[in-house]
């Protein structure tokens, strides 16, 4: 996992923290030179590519997610080394190193693969109705703000959901879904006009892959002044049945732009629901609390003020577990 100066950026270093949660048998090292010699959730953190080599790993994989999408300029070294150490290189950023000439040119020397996951799929087009068709139980998680953990909260749901013997599947969305899954669409790197077109392709793939009931990964926020537009094309093309509203406690402006505040948890609930496709209409069946800023006592003390706030079953679903909130969307499924 490439990391350099990020391993430890709970933000910025979300598909870090994504793939070692819920692919951690497949991770060998972790690379950012601040930490040499340090470890990363029980994984061995290394200086450069050759002392991650030692680990004999096959695949380097891109583990931050920078604003914008771009790299950082010392990284272009790291891909090179990484590409020359013959290693197969996953890169989630907007900026797609296969088109770059002196990187796909030297992958091709080298006899490696250049894998840009945001690269949209060939085909795209405007929602056809189909996802209307889908027999199966649609949830999105939608959130306050952007890397709150709407990922986690869907990747949660869904464990739990087959631990009880559910027929359900996780729906990727973004970069880091998709590394974990291994198949999906980044919308946020789809022409605008097509977005609800591939939220719509995917919950139908979902369904044929076997999923009766689908966890929706949940991108941006309707409340946030940059990637909005991601969020309502999302809500609209997967046409969820339900909601799960996803919220970092103890936060109260948008992450990045100070004077943007937040609504109420409460508001936010409205929002959403009236914001979904009028054909279906979604309700916001609980709310996940991401309460990682917070002590034990603090965090209870907010799960219990936000079910407070909107009457709504809420919870930590990391800290405290799945259970309350998949029960609630059980419920509005019977």
């Amino acid at each position: 996992m490439l990391a350099e100066g990020f391993s430890d950026d709970p933000r910025h270093g979300k598909t870090l923290r994504g793939v070692l949660r819920y692919r951690p048998e497949e991770v060998v090292a972790v690379l950012d030179s601040r930490r040499a010699g340090e470890t990363e959730g029980g994984v061995p953190v290394v200086g450069d590519v050759p002392a991650a080599v030692r680990f004999r790993p096959t695949t380097a994989v891109v583990g931050v997610a920078t604003q914008g999408g771009r790299f950082p300029p010392a990284w272009r070294e790291l891909l090179k080394d990484s590409i020359r150490a013959g290693l197969d290189v996953e890169n989630g950023l907007h900026e797609f190193i296969a088109d770059d000439e002196e990187l796909s040119g030297l992958a091709s020397q080298h006899g490696v693969e250049l894998r840009d996951l945001r690269r949209p799929p060939p085909g795209l087009d405007c929602p056809t109705g189909a996802n209307l068709e889908v027999p199966a139980r649609i949830v999105l998680t939608v959130g306050s703000d952007c890397a709150i953990g709407k990922m986690t909260v869907a990747l949660e749901l869904d464990r739990a959901a087959r631990a009880r013997g559910l027929g359900s599947a996780f729906v990727p969305t973004g970069q880091t879904g998709i590394a974990i899954a291994g198949w999906g669409i980044a919308v946020d790197a789809v022409v605008s006009d097509f977005l609800a077109g591939a939220a719509e392709r995917l919950v139908v793939e979902a369904h044929e892959r076997g999923g009766e009931l689908l966890f929706v990964e949940g991108q941006g926020s309707l409340v946030h002044p940059a990637y909005s537009g991601v969020s309502l094309g999302l809500l609209h093309g997967s046409v969820p049945h339900e909601l799960v509203l996803c919220h970092l406690a103890g936060t109260t402006e948008v992450d990045g732009y100070p004077g943007h505040p937040l609504p109420s948890l409460a508001e936010l609930v409205e929002l959403h629901e009236r914001a979904s496709l009028p054909r279906r209409r979604a309700t916001v069946a609980c709310v996940a609390l991401n309460t990682r800023l917070l002590g034990e006592d603090d965090a209870r003390a907010a799960v219990a003020a936000a079910e407070a706030e909107t009457g709504l079953p809420t919870d930590d679903p990391v800290r405290f577990g799945s259970d309350r909130l998949l029960d609630a969307l059980v419920r509005q499924m019977q």
